[in-house]
């Protein structure tokens, strides 16, 4: 039977070959746009490199003190960072780092911008970032506030150019000379946590890292035993900031909070608004927007196309042809056509994520389709082939068998 539906479906999408191409287009067009968004939010949140530890994290991105008429937000000081988790007994090690800097340096008379960001040694206890070559500085370094770095491989090959080694040579941001004492592999730009090119002791830092006040340019991860532990670190730290007094007598609230890494990662800086019901509204929203109009568009044709078969159908009925029946082979149908689009649309998928990839439109983000974004992908098909199949084939099963033959 499904071989005898195949077979019709193909005819007909023969027939006319024009609205087979919009009905093809419009699916492999929106699933295309569908899948490449897929794989930046699983590559955005999903990639646990070089947290992978994510599982037993907590991270802190955000301070915001408010009052009646006044409101500030900003990430942290170290001070705050550093004085206040020393005093939570359930995180074993505290990474602190700064947000990433941007700085221009020259070799060869050849402008490169650099991205550098500051951390204490801890910081490389708690992330995982795969060295190439060399190492990362230690407790020791810190406290010396040697002029040590860690570079990317990006920077390694933009700086030195194609050198086997760079462990021993010297590295320019802003204004200072570091020795390169490490080389890792990238992180995505948009990892903007724990992204830089170039990472340097805390210690070094211009800025003034012993300023009591609250705010600052500092994020903290809380690293659990165990995953059995992480509610329990999150509680400790809630209960701490109850008694963190507030810095400014204009203000009477203090918020801060230790976050799961997507929570963390959207957060908005405002204790009204969650990041997260945000960016699932945003994606919902686009979502909807963006199948509606294929949908509709696809209804709109496969009821074009009944009314083109309104003989063929009324001599079904007159033969004895169930409407169950009718409405089984039309969707049946439309999902061959959706899943022929569905097949243009991952090809498509892969072309576009060549190009994105290759242009480098993100710096370090390699996008690619996985086994998540396949399964999101055919349920997309289901979904379109659905939608845009029973509304069609209902107004098919209504129609009367004398005004069907005489249609003829």
């Amino acid at each position: 039977m499904l071989k005898n539906y195949f077979k019709i479906a193909i005819a007909v999408l023969k027939r006319r070959k024009f609205f087979t191409f919009i009905s093809l287009f419009g699916i492999s067009f929106t699933l295309t746009i569908l899948m490449v968004l897929t794989a930046f939010i699983d590559k955005v949140v999903g990639d646990t490199y070089p947290d992978k530890k994510r599982d037993r994290s907590l991270y802190i991105n955000r301070i915001q003190e408010s009052g009646k008429d006044n409101l500030q937000s900003s990430t942290l000081s170290y001070y705050f960072l550093s004085h206040y988790t020393s005093m939570l007994k359930t995180p074993v090690k505290v990474a602190i780092s700064s947000a990433f800097n941007g700085t221009n340096t020259y070799v060869n008379n050849k402008k490169i911008a650099v991205n550098y960001k500051y951390t204490n040694a801890e910081y490389w206890d708690v992330l995982d970032y795969d060295f190439t070559e060399g190492k990362a500085f230690n407790g020791q370094q810190v406290t010396n506030a040697d002029r040590v770095a860690v570079i990317s491989e990006d920077m390694k090959r933009e700086y030195f150019g194609d050198a086997p080694s760079v462990v021993g040579k010297y590295i320019e941001a802003d204004n200072v000379s570091y020795r390169v004492i490490g080389v890792v592999k990238n992180v995505p730009i948009t990892d903007y946590m724990l992204y830089s090119d170039i990472y340097l002791p805390y210690t070094v830092s211009k800025a003034n890292y012993k300023d009591k006040g609250y705010m600052g340019g500092y994020m903290g991860i809380l690293l659990a035993n165990s995953t059995g532990d992480v509610q329990k670190m999150r509680d400790e730290y809630e209960n701490l900031m109850k008694r963190v007094p507030v810095e400014r007598k204009e203000f009477t609230h203090l918020y801060s909070h230790a976050n799961p890494f997507l929570a963390a990662y959207l957060d908005t800086g405002n204790e009204q608004h969650s990041g997260v019901s945000i960016a699932l509204m945003a994606i919902s929203v686009f979502v909807f927007i963006f199948t509606l109009l294929p949908t509709l568009n696809l209804i709109n044709i496969n009821i074009t196309r009944i009314m083109e078969r309104s003989s063929e159908i009324g001599v079904r009925k007159a033969f004895g042809a169930s409407s169950k029946t009718l409405v089984y082979q039309f969707i049946v149908e439309n999902l061959i056509l959706t899943l022929l689009g569905g097949v243009l649309g991952v090809a498509l998928s892969l072309l576009a994520l060549y190009v994105i990839n290759n242009a480098n439109l993100i710096a370090n983000l390699e996008l690619s389709i996985n086994f998540t974004v396949l399964i999101i992908g055919l349920l997309v098909c289901l979904v379109f082939g659905l939608l845009s199949g029973v509304y069609p084939a209902w107004r098919m099963s209504k129609l009367n068998v004398v005004m069907a033959l005489k249609a003829q």
